[in-house]
């Protein structure tokens, strides 16, 4: 590879690509699994809350997953270790498509979860040993293919898989992908040799820092399922994680170089930069990616399938700013790039604060494709600059602190709004019965249930309009941390 001139070869640009396709099975699934959740209580006669656990599971299994991947890169080839994680995430789904029960079905989970954990990290420590520092911006742009196509495709594939086939093709239909993905690693993935085999696993340092993150996202989700973030699981939960996480600090104070995710990281302005940027990105992306299906279903009375294709030009938009993102991002540095995106990102989003029923959906879609342009050039330019000015032995460490700020930021984002748009919507709904019972409205009696029942549709959809307000707001927060991101023009002149 011409590092130089940012040119990247065939052979480096192959590996990258085989690496993404391993990656493309762990991201559909985690998107496709949403869509199957009501036809797996009913086909396994369980209930939503314990089928609910299919989704948690898997979520801190990968969690957990994430703060192994450094120690196994130091004492195994690193093509030995993304090609382990392939066969056990193809074994996790067959597994859970052969679910007799719930119980089985969230034990073959938590294995998928593991895998994932594991194949997510190596994903971009491998992609800059491969191709080094001064083109990661287009490498994690290539990175950022299957993220996008995974949530634009996950749930269309999903809406299809339960209308025509059963519920076990949510899962079945990860075998091919990582039968093919196991064959290209054999056949085209090069090896990266152990890096440091004599660096002692740091159990007690993973101990916290997987207790700490698994705690605070387990705390995140049950405010997601409550929401409110002040019920007494979620502050037990998240109390317990910071506390974790307190421990895991005075722990790597004291070994410094050998913790599983050094302090001297925080060191290094772009890496702080990126990691709190990440954090936030979790409500612009994340909890985009759940209000815009349900303000399509619920508002617009879209069927899933078909909300899921009203989507499409987000994906557009986010493709089209792709490899644009990622050479700017070599080119001029992380900041300029994200804070660009974030003004398009912004104006791609407030107009969905007057957003209604009645709006036109070309109007809509044009928004969105706006939107999916900035979007696109959020995430990859942040997970890049994680690693600027990283020394070689760092750069797994980096991959685990910017992979675990970024589940949990995926965690807290999607919570937020989900409380966010319950809370006003269910404020409202308080306020309004009260006005009904004590006779504030003048409305004839033949006609109130007609005036309840638009009042109360207009209630959910301000109460969407408050939540895309509020993802908007977030978007400009990103700004701040970006002020600590790359800036190569500077450097240049």
């Amino acid at each position: 590879m011409n590092q130089k001139e940012g040119i990247i070869d065939k052979t480096t640009m192959t590996t990258a690509w085989v690496l993404v396709f391993g990656a493309l099975a762990p991201l559909l699934d985690s998107t496709m699994i949403n869509i199957a959740v009501h036809s797996l209580v009913r086909n396994l006669h369980s209930s939503v809350s314990t089928i609910q656990w299919a989704v948690t599971g898997y979520v801190l299994a990968t969690a957990i997953a994430v703060t192994f991947s450094s120690w196994l890169l130091n004492q195994f080839d690193g093509k030995k270790v993304f090609l382990a994680g392939e066969i056990i995430f193809a074994f996790g789904s067959v597994l859970s498509a052969l679910a007799i029960n719930a119980q089985f079905l969230i034990g073959a989970r938590l294995i998928q979860g593991f895998a994932g954990g594991i194949i997510m990290p190596l994903l971009t420590t491998l992609l800059v040993q491969t191709a080094g520092q001064k083109v990661m911006g287009q490498m994690m742009a290539t990175v950022g293919l299957p993220i996008i196509i995974g949530p634009l495709v996950g749930p269309i594939i999903g809406g299809i898989i339960i209308k025509y086939l059963s519920w076990q093709w949510i899962f079945w239909v990860n075998v091919p992908v990582a039968v093919i993905s196991i064959l290209l690693i054999l056949w085209k993935m090069p090896s990266y040799p152990a890096q440091n085999k004599s660096a002692k696993m740091d159990f007690v340092g993973i101990v916290f820092l997987a207790g700490a993150t698994t705690s605070m996202i387990y705390g995140i989700v049950k405010a997601a399922r409550k929401a409110s973030f002040a019920n007494k699981d979620t502050l037990l939960f998240i109390g317990l994680g910071l506390a974790l996480a307190l421990l895991y600090v005075f722990w790597a104070m004291r070994i410094k170089d050998k913790a599983v995710l050094p302090l001297n990281l925080f060191k290094y302005r772009s890496f702080n930069g990126s990691v709190l940027g990440l954090l936030i990105a979790g409500t612009v992306l994340n909890g985009a990616m759940l209000a815009l299906p349900l303000f399509f279903q619920e508002v617009r009375g879209m069927s899933v399938m078909m909300a899921g294709l009203a989507l499409i030009p987000q994906g557009a938009g986010m493709l089209v700013s792709r490899t644009l993102t990622g050479k700017l991002t070599d080119k001029f540095g992380a900041k300029y790039v994200v804070l660009t995106s974030l003004i398009i990102t912004f104006i791609g989003t407030i107009p969905f604060y007057w957003f209604n029923h009645e709006t036109s959906y070309w109007i809509i879609a044009l928004v969105l494709f706006v939107r999916g342009i900035g979007a696109g050039g959020i995430l990859m330019p942040l997970m890049a600059d994680s690693y600027t000015g990283m020394q070689g032995a760092l750069i797994p460490a980096a991959s685990i602190g910017s992979r675990t700020i970024q589940n949990i930021g995926s965690a807290f984002g999607t919570a937020i709004i989900t409380t966010l748009i319950t809370a006003y919507s269910n404020a409202k709904i308080k306020g309004f019965k009260q006005n009904i019972s004590s006779a504030n409205y003048h409305v004839k009696a033949a006609n109130m249930s007609q005036f309840v029942a638009r009042h109360l549709d207009l209630i959910q959809i301000h109460a969407f309009q408050y939540g895309f307000f509020c993802i908007s707001i977030a978007a400009l927060l990103i700004a701040l941390p970006t002020f600590l991101l790359t800036n190569k023009i500077e450097k240049n002149q």
